[in-house]
């Protein structure tokens, strides 16, 4: 990778933004840490020998500082939006926002409508399309001429998150900010849905439907299925299907494949030295967003991923949705 002159902005100082400091510094990048709080800032300088400057954004900001041209977003769900609009207000042109990008639709809304206004690159870090079970997995799709149907399960271990200390306004949209990394990656592998019917059932303490069932068809023609209960067992699961062979995700970093015509599943090898020595994917994220690649389309635009919001919206809610 060809280095950057300039320092990169990284923005919070938890364990996702230490996943990104040590991709940085496998680059030999020179970078700027802005963290809150100076328990975290102890943790992350301990973790990866770089200064926090503490505080936060907003008083770092207020210092009128010489900002780079690139930034990376990793801070908790709720500050995703204000982060993104204060960095875009402030001049920074080129952002990489840790997913979904803001708490809700009107948050991730406003964010893109800023970014049209300042012309500026805004790409939402799924970091799941970058593992290399995935990018193996969209070769052989390639190989065998497209999906012709898909199946997901996105179920959460509900005890888990219950367990998490976070606001209740983030567990509330749990499925956007955390089950939309299924999601996203297998609309990203089967096409974007261009009919959707859904059906919705039960429910939690803090979110409104535990149950999420449907099926329709994506805009390349593939069908698709997903059953995801949170009441109930299940892990994440993605299931692609060819004329010539099932591919099946689970867990995501793995893949397996069953030929058209046989029973057998065999796991397919993988060069996945990158996604065992950082945190999977993010490496080639990181990669992809400082050199610029904002055409490819492995990394997710905001401008994409706001019109996309009406699907997840769809699934969380039952409702159906058939785009013309």
């Amino acid at each position: 990778m060809k280095t950057p002159k300039e320092k990169i902005l990284l923005v919070g100082a938890g364990p996702m933004a230490q996943a990104y400091a040590a991709v940085l510094k496998k680059f030999k990048l020179s970078f700027l840490v802005i963290g809150r709080s100076a328990t975290s800032a102890k943790t992350f300088e301990k973790a990866t020998g770089v200064v926090v400057i503490t505080g936060g954004l907003e008083t770092f900001l207020k210092t009128d500082p010489f900002l780079p041209t690139k930034a990376i977003i990793a801070v908790s769900v709720q500050e995703l939006g204000p982060v993104t609009r204060a960095l875009l207000n402030a001049g920074v042109k080129n952002i990489l926002v840790e997913k979904p990008g803001g708490l809700n639709k009107k948050d991730v809304a406003q964010s893109a409508t800023l970014a049209a206004a300042k012309n500026a690159h805004v790409i939402v870090a799924y970091n799941r399309r970058f593992y290399e079970s995935v990018r193996k997995a969209r070769k052989m799709i390639m190989a065998d001429d497209g999906v012709i149907s898909c199946a997901f399960d996105f179920t959460e271990r509900v005890g888990d998150v219950e367990k998490l200390k976070i606001p209740d306004t983030v567990k509330n949209e749990w499925l956007l900010a955390n089950s939309s990394h299924v999601i996203d990656l297998a609309f990203h592998l089967a096409g974007s849905p261009s009919e959707l019917k859904s059906s919705v059932g039960g429910a939690l303490p803090w979110h409104k439907k535990a149950i999420f069932v449907g099926h329709g068809k994506t805009e390349t023609g593939a069908l698709f299925s997903y059953h995801a209960n949170w009441l109930s067992g299940g892990r994440w699961n993605i299931e692609i299907v060819t004329l010539k062979r099932k591919l099946v995700l689970q867990p995501l970093e793995t893949l397996r494949v069953m030929k058209k015509g046989t029973f057998d599943t065999k796991t397919v090898a993988l060069d996945d030295s990158l996604d065992r020595a950082f945190k999977p994917g993010v490496y080639r994220e990181t990669e992809a967003f400082l050199l610029g690649d904002y055409d490819t389309k492995n990394l997710l635009t905001l401008a994409e991923h706001h019109s996309r919001l009406e699907i997840y919206e769809a699934i969380a809610n039952g409702r159906n949705l058939r785009k013309t």
